[in-house]
């Protein structure tokens, strides 16, 4: 037979004790579970959010580091670029500058060589005519001696009456 706690039948409020052992005993269990086992498994939770959250706060620092580099690696290279422009441009003008000197020096130096030539062409002309003036009467002479078919003698002075 089974034992009341209370000897007055008063319905479900009168529970057995057996009963009352055994939901005594898993109050016993439920309550340490939750003394003992889940304030360490919350403590778990939190270490490991708490981890999460500092791999979370890390990679957003080593991202944000990676985009300052980023930054100035492209700062870097547009100064590069432009640099790399302005000496191109500077080496053009030089080149320019270069092959416009060589061609006045050239043409200055083609203007030396024809003047030099014209007044070297003019002595020579000169020169000939001054020696082929001297020649000419003893040529006419000859000439004259071969049409004639005697020796005629060539003057010895010249005339001063001619143009020169």
């Amino acid at each position: 037979m089974a034992m009341d706690l209370i000897p007055y039948p008063v319905g479900p409020l009168n529970p057995k004790v057996q009963d009352l052992l055994v939901a005594l005993a898993l109050f016993a269990a439920v309550f340490l579970f939750f003394v003992r086992v889940l304030p360490r498994l919350q403590r778990v939770l939190d270490a490991r959010d708490e981890a999460i959250r500092g791999a979370a706060e890390h990679a957003e620092a080593v991202r944000a580091r990676a985009e300052e580099k980023r930054a100035e690696a492209v700062a870097v290279l547009a100064d590069a670029r432009h640099d790399a422009a302005r000496i191109r441009q500077q080496a053009f003008e030089e080149g320019a500058a270069v092959i416009a000197a060589a061609r006045a020096e050239g043409q200055d130096e083609r203007d030396a060589i024809l003047a030099e030539g014209r007044a070297r062409i003019e002595a020579e002309c000169a020169a000939a005519e001054a020696e082929l003036r001297m020649s000419v009467p003893e040529l006419a002479s000859e000439l004259a001696s071969r049409v004639v078919g005697e020796r005629i003698s060539a003057p010895m002075e010249p005339r001063s009456g001619r143009a020169q």
